[in-house]
């Protein structure tokens, strides 16, 4: 009998971007693209933009109050949004 190794698709494409050394971007990208999702609508409509440069993300916001409000609540957002995409992406998120 032949033990064969099956795997799904998902896994296979996994592996392969991360051979390819992809992975990260990716996950960084589906993470950017979860904030509005993660934050609500809300805080989305103040968003300005939002990026990641060394596990920060960082968050623009066109409101100074909501911008000291999501400080304090800043690691709550950092466990969501990693929760969210499955992986470690971001260690801080940065309101700006």
């Amino acid at each position: 009998m032949f033990k064969r190794n099956v795997c799904t698709l998902g896994e296979l494409v996994m592996r392969n971007l991360r051979q390819q050394g992809l992975e990260a971007p990716l996950l960084q990208r589906r993470l950017v693209e979860a904030w509005p999702a993660v934050a609500g609508n809300a805080i989305a409509r103040y968003t300005l933009d939002a990026y990641i440069r060394n596990q920060t993300l960082f968050v623009h916001l066109s409101s100074p109050a909501l911008r000291a409000e999501l400080g304090m609540r800043r690691q709550l957002f950092v466990a969501r949004l990693n929760a969210h995409v499955g992986s470690q992406v971001i260690a801080d998120i940065r309101f700006c």
